[in-house]
């Protein structure tokens, strides 16, 4: 069987080394006669792999004990509503940068629970940059501050982070683990696994303490952050798989150097592509290239008929999840930290060739 480059939004690739780890031991997890999928999720070798994922966690992104670590299901989308539901209480407002399709979402959910402030609105540039943090004017007294860091379907990409008074609340589910960041600096980080650090169907939450403690009662305990914060994510059957293979994931993270290592990775893959695209007039980059993302890189061709085309050849040529999202189209590579460097040279041959084809 030949491995293609893969260049989807997500689910997207995994690292190979964990693939095959987690391949040699599907039938039988450490001696135990039985796959991580078929054991109980409060066996002691199942423990073991949920405090690994954790301390793991804790070692490569420098999170304190000032913080909740919980695997969550649902994904980052069930997050949407939770956060809201847990902090948003009656008599309170919430500020959020709206900076494309992701944070749209997030914003409808919290206008189902309580008062939102947009504090400002990418739509005029057709969210194809992030704003500076000059430009934030934050509400005073708002229950918190909510962005997504990296949003796949525009491309665009927080380089600074703004600093606020109410706590700071991150979308990272498309760059969480791809570079260095100070942790301390947000209330609040959750992740959607299945882009950078494991598959579909889990959220990973990493959560200040005393905001746990201020979360609303009158909730469903399953979606309190309080009810998994107390069974250290064993409230209910954890996503057991999803748990495992991030555990996987950050020991790879670690076998290469650690998340100084890896951005700097990422930024070499990254710039390798946007020079390329750069460089040839055929092509036209989307994001502005001060907001440009180091995760999803998105740009156009001349016409609708050459970009379906372009994904057409590029598949045959064993590189797929080119096609941009379906409500805007164009073309988009998801270059995450799985992505090889080989994959970033392979599409940056094709995209010369292609031009040089039809250009």
């Amino acid at each position: 069987m030949a491995r293609i480059f893969n260049f989807g939004a997500g689910p997207a690739a995994l690292p190979l080394p964990v693939l095959e780890k987690a391949q040699a031991e599907l039938l039988d997890y450490a001696g135990s006669g039985m796959s991580i999928m078929e054991m109980s999720h409060r066996s002691k070798t199942f423990d073991a792999v949920i405090k690994g994922a954790e301390a793991n966690i804790r070692k490569l992104m420098g999170v304190s004990d000032e913080y909740d670590i919980l695997f969550l299901q649902g994904g980052a989308s069930n997050q949407f509503a939770m956060i809201p539901m847990n902090l948003l209480g009656a008599g309170k407002s919430a500020d959020f940068i709206h900076t494309g399709s992701w944070a749209e979402k997030a914003i409808k959910e919290a206008k189902n629970v309580g008062n939102v402030n947009v504090i400002w609105d990418g739509k005029d540039e057709n969210y194809m940059r992030m704003p500076a943090v000059s430009e934030l004017k934050f509400t005073p007294g708002a229950a918190y501050v909510h962005l997504c860091s990296n949003e796949t379907i525009g491309g665009v990409q927080f380089k600074e982070y703004p600093k606020t008074e109410a706590p700071l609340i991150a979308d990272m589910s498309s760059d969480i683990m791809s570079r260095e960041i100070d942790v301390s600096q947000f209330g609040m980080i959750y992740a959607g696994a299945q882009k950078n650090i494991g598959p579909s169907g889990m959220a990973l939450v990493i959560i200040r303490k005393d905001l746990t403690a201020t979360c609303e009662n009158k909730i469903p305990n399953f979606h309190k952050y309080t009810t998994h914060a107390k069974e250290p994510s064993l409230y209910n059957t954890p996503n057991t798989w999803a748990i495992y293979i991030l555990k996987l994931v950050t020991e790879w993270v670690e076998s290469v150097g650690g998340l100084k290592a890896l951005q700097t990775i990422n930024e070499k893959k990254a710039a390798a592509l946007y020079d390329c695209l750069d460089s040839i007039e055929f092509y036209k980059p989307c994001a502005k290239k001060e907001s440009r993302s180091d995760m999803n890189v998105t740009w156009r061709l001349p016409s609708e008929e050459l970009e379906a085309q372009f994904v057409k050849e590029a598949k045959a040529a064993g590189m797929d999840g080119l096609k941009g999202h379906r409500s805007v189209g164009g073309i988009r590579a998801s270059i995450y930290n799985a992505c090889p460097e080989e994959g970033i040279n392979a599409l940056v041959s094709f995209l010369r060739d292609f031009a040089q084809k039809n250009g």
